[in-house]
């Protein structure tokens, strides 16, 4: 009966002290990033006046991430989860110092050079993302118990929108002081992101059945996800939906050409799905939906094409608005969906390795999405192409459907 009512209680997790330990780490370090994120890409466009340049920082921070990525999952279970996350979160200060010193007037740096020294630390940066993003849900998963899952999983979906909401404000408004005041913030954020990691004690690491080579090892992850339908068909939804229907990467055209609007309502515009997806999780997290999750799972992802849909052939600023805002809580069914079957359904010996490809999958999306959607825009024309995302997001949750019968019929109660 305790059990039950854990499974039902909203705020189960938050009554671990060290799960709250780690939530307020992934608060101040998604802050730090989302910040960086701005400020990188402000400060370059302001050197080259070029709008290619804003395309490739994303490129940049992509291909050592993706590059990365399966090793980092293999280092994720075999060494200490919580010190790979403070080792490669001190990278990132160091990362973000270098940035910082690129933007002092005192040096010559980016008069001699001009961006390269900047692109060069971003692709270091890809390098830390790629360890952080392998070790942070595998570490996750040994705080709280099996049944507390998805309710983890909606806080710490939760946590990421509500930095990333405030981040890029945050950094804006600094931003009219200087860079230099603005990198200065985000590396305190990012000391207080690894502070507060110091208060979650080390969890031991899972052991192997049997050794392994290295090359072995690589290829178990990518393997066992290409095996198990759930986890295949989970990631390649969230896949194929960022990349055919992501509008964020096209607003500043939209607010400009189509919805004749300034840089404040275009701020509004790029918050509204991150707060959609902050009021769906807080639903979730009284209502989870592991009964019917598959078909929930589907209905979500073809609901975000629908919405995508509506907003490419809005010519009303306020209607925008809205469809942008349930573009980000239908997606956030599946992003809390998607790290549940994960979960569940990974190997606490895998979890590094399968995070790792999940991060393959998903973590470097939003950018080539982006970079998909600015070579659509060019050849079909901006409202086509992104109502083209829509329809290719909904073809794809049909297809899924079809062939996936596995994850359509998915009882989360039934793997938990």
């Amino acid at each position: 009966m305790s059990s039950s009512k854990t499974k039902h209680d909203p705020f189960a997790v938050l009554k671990i002290k060290e799960f709250l330990f780690f939530l307020n780490t992934r608060f101040f370090l998604t802050l730090a990033i989302q910040m960086q994120s701005v400020i990188v890409g402000w400060q370059v466009y302001q050197i080259t006046n070029d709008v290619l340049a804003l395309g490739m920082i994303g490129l940049a921070e992509a291909i050592p991430f993706i590059a990365v990525s399966l090793f980092s999952g293999h280092v994720a279970d075999i060494i200490s989860r919580k010190r790979i996350i403070i080792v490669a979160t001190s990278f990132l200060i160091v990362s973000t110092i270098a940035l910082l010193y690129f933007s002092l007037d005192t040096t010559d740096i980016i008069k001699h050079y001009g961006t390269s020294p900047i692109f060069i630390v971003i692709g270091c940066i890809g390098i830390i993302r790629g360890f952080i993003s392998a070790a942070f849900p595998s570490f996750m998963s040994q705080l709280v118990t099996r049944e507390l899952y998805t309710n983890a999983a909606t806080w710490n979906s939760t946590i990421w929108h509500v930095a990333s909401i405030v981040g890029p404000a945050m950094a804006g408004f600094i931003c009219a002081i200087s860079f230099s005041a603005a990198y200065k913030v985000n590396i305190a954020f990012i000391g207080i992101a690894i502070f507060s990691f110091f208060f979650i004690k080390s969890k031991p690491l899972p052991l192997k059945e049997k050794k392994e080579r290295l090359s072995q090892s690589l290829s178990a992850g990518i393997k066992f996800v290409f095996s198990n339908q759930l986890i295949l068909g989970a990631l390649s939804l969230d896949l194929f939906a960022v990349l055919f229907g992501g509008a964020v990467a096209m607003l500043p055209v939209y607010a400009d050409r189509i919805l004749h609007v300034g840089a404040v309502e275009l701020g509004f515009l790029r918050a509204a799905p991150a707060f959609g997806a902050v009021v769906m999780a807080l639903i979730i997290a009284y209502k989870p939906p592991t009964k019917n999750a598959g078909r929930s799972l589907l209905l979500s992802v073809g609901a975000f094409g629908i919405a995508t849909i509506l907003f490419s052939i809005s010519t009303n600023y306020y209607l925008s608005l809205f469809f942008l805002f349930l573009t980000g809580a239908f997606d956030n069914v599946s992003v809390v969906i998607r790290h549940t079957i994960l979960q569940l359904s990974t190997p606490n010996e895998m979890r590094g390795r399968v995070s790792a490809v999940n991060s393959i999958f998903i973590g470097s999306s939003n950018e080539i999405g982006a970079f998909e959607s600015g070579v659509a825009a060019r050849f079909m024309g901006l409202v086509p192409s992104v109502a083209f995302g829509g329809i290719m997001t909904i073809l794809i949750v049909l297809f899924t459907a079809k062939f996936a019968p596995k994850l359509r019929n998915l009882n989360m109660k039934n793997i938990e």
